[in-house]
């Protein structure tokens, strides 16, 4: 479906020759016989298909007015101007298409979405079924607790119910961590995080595993956040980064030049406060959450590292 919605304003950059230096790369000139099939599409259709997720805060999300909004969804906006200057078109129409944490790598891989940014984890494994960008988040994973929880870490999860969103990371650790260490729980796997933690809320489960920073997204929509808490070691450190289909090197190279951008010129730090230090939409709540070391050397160094 198309929407249309209010995008951040921007000057376009006529040059790629300015790009370049904004971005502290040296764009490298097509190779003769590349074939920029995505590049190529845009250019012919105007036309440009995102993913984005439904209840991802703050990264990707529906706002009280069902518009797309958060962190990963605005960067993906702003690396547009880089895809227009490239192909030298003065606009360009967006499709916004909702994709799952189970649909997402599909609809890259059958054409339906061109690029996805969201809560998408890049590891070793994924490498094999999608390509990704530069980093553009650095996260760890861990359980959210209602507050006062006598689970107070992983090892505390012996015969307790513990829901995840089906097709994360965070679904295929836990199990993993369960069978290796012998450790009887019952794991649920629900559709998305809000399902996720409507069980939690509900009294249907003991705990929640997911992302640090789409726990705390979660608690600050809750109708009482204090009675949670996210707790415990991180299980696991991952980075986020953008989505799309691999073997296109053409596309690749023109997201990950809009990113380095957006990190190099502070613009990406700007909108990671915008998002995680001041009040969000819906409800105008504060996640309070400044930026990691993590986050900050990606932002001085870009790059596109798995960290599995």
């Amino acid at each position: 479906m198309c929407l249309g919605m209010k995008r951040p304003t921007v000057s376009i950059l006529t040059s790629l020759s300015l790009l370049a230096t904004l971005a502290g790369l040296a764009l490298p000139v097509r190779a003769q016989g590349d074939v920029d099939r995505t590049l190529d599409r845009i250019a012919q259709t105007g036309t440009i298909s995102l993913g984005h997720r439904e209840a991802s805060v703050p990264f990707s999300y529906y706002d009280a007015r069902r518009q797309v909004v958060g962190y990963s969804h605005e960067l993906m906006l702003r690396v547009l101007d880089t895809v227009k200057a490239e192909l030298k078109l003065p606009a360009l129409t967006i499709k916004l298409v909702p994709v799952t944490a189970q649909n997402r790598i599909p609809l890259l891989q059958n054409g339906t979405v061109d690029l996805e940014c969201g809560s998408t984890t890049h590891n070793v494994a994924r490498e094999r079924e999608v390509a990704f960008s530069h980093s553009i988040f650095v996260i760890g994973t861990r359980l959210m607790v209602p507050r006062g929880s006598r689970v107070r870490d992983f090892a505390d999860l012996g015969g307790k119910r513990v829901v995840v969103t089906a097709g994360t990371t965070s679904e295929r650790l836990l199990r993993t961590y369960a069978e290796q260490r012998g450790l009887a729980l019952t794991i649920e796997a629900t559709k998305d995080h809000d399902a996720s933690f409507r069980r939690l809320e509900a009294g249907a489960a003991d705990a929640y595993m997911m992302d640090d920073a789409l726990l705390h997204g979660v608690r600050a929509r809750a109708l009482r956040p204090d009675d949670w808490e996210v707790v415990g070691q991180p299980m696991s450190t991952e980075v986020y980064a953008c989505a799309m289909r691999r073997g296109d090197a053409e596309f690749k190279r023109v997201v990950d030049a809009g990113l380095a951008r957006l990190m190099l010129t502070g613009e990406a730090l700007r909108i990671y406060q915008r998002w995680f230090q001041r009040p969000i939409p819906p409800r105008g709540l504060n996640l309070a959450w400044p930026p990691s070391d993590a986050l900050l050397a990606l932002y001085r160094s870009p790059n596109d590292r798995p960290r599995d």
